[in-house]
């Protein structure tokens, strides 16, 4: 039961990065493209953490929490670029 319900998951966690990509390259403005992007890592999370699941092991654990970090700090250091024209002040 776990098996499929992985499978359904990922395939669904797919779809949705795929989704994601068109926002991101069609998306009408730049907000939303910065949406489109925060929701790309968040979901690229999601399917790292159902490999970890699938394949069972920590290590994929430790590669979302990097993701996630990584995807926090960029996200904030794009609004603040969009916002203020400059990263650091």
């Amino acid at each position: 039961m776990l098996d499929i319900a992985l499978k359904i998951s990922l395939a669904l966690i797919l779809m949705a990065i795929l989704l994601n990509a068109f926002r991101l390259t069609i998306g009408p403005s730049l907000p939303d493209r910065v949406l489109a992007l925060d929701t790309m890592y968040v979901n690229s999370i999601a399917l790292i953490v159902l490999m970890g699941l699938w394949l069972n092991t920590k290590l994929y654990f430790e590669a979302a929490l990097l993701i996630a970090m990584l995807g926090f700090i960029s996200t904030v250091a794009i609004c603040k670029y969009i916002l203020r024209g400059d990263i650091i002040e």
